[in-house]
């Protein structure tokens, strides 16, 4: 919510700066007849536009305003950090990236004979990780006995390093290795 309501504010803080930007380029290159800006300002301090007057430091208090939220959400220390996993041992806490269970589910699954170009993609659910990966096959050997090898080696490596239960692996194989076809030249 509090992020929905700073992109409102940056939103807002952007169209103000943006107008107030527009109205002094055009008071600077003469766009606006002197007579008339002599007359506003006139009216603004000499109280005969009271709505003027409120509006403008009304204005001018929400654009300050939120400058400081602006201000201070700079200047906090982040705590947005690489999303983990984490885990409470006897010894202190445990904070592994879904960075590194990646690439140990894409390590295990490239052991495995007759698949190319792998992709993971890991999701923390209830009853543990789950690993969605993407792979090439080179059409050649069984595609569900090749699924069936790369889930179990996945699903045994990711839990043996990482000590996390693997709830599911699940492998689309999106299309087999093209070869090249070359056409015998004779001369």
């Amino acid at each position: 919510m509090i992020r929905v309501l700073d992109k409102l504010l940056l939103f807002l803080y952007s169209i103000a700066i943006g107008a107030v930007a527009a109205v002094a380029f055009s008071a600077g290159v003469y766009w606006f007849p002197e007579a008339w800006l002599s007359n506003l300002v006139h009216n603004l301090y000499g109280g005969g536009m009271r709505w003027l007057q409120v509006t403008v430091v009304t204005a001018a208090a929400v654009v300050f305003l939120i400058s400081l939220r602006f201000f201070y959400i700079s200047l906090r220390p982040s705590n947005a950090s690489a999303p983990s996993i984490d885990q409470r041992t006897e010894f202190g806490d445990i904070r592994i990236s879904l960075d590194t269970v990646e690439n140990l589910a894409l390590k295990a699954a490239a052991r495995q004979r007759g698949v190319k170009d792998l992709k993971a993609r890991i999701r923390i659910g209830e009853a543990g990780i789950e690993v969605s990966l993407r792979a090439i096959a080179d059409g050649e050997s069984s595609i569900p006995t090749l699924t069936e090898d790369i889930q179990r080696a996945v699903k045994s490596h990711v839990e043996e390093i990482t000590g996390i239960p693997v709830a599911n692996v699940s492998v689309f194989v999106a299309n087999i290795i093209q070869t090249a076809n070359f056409k015998s030249r004779v001369e």
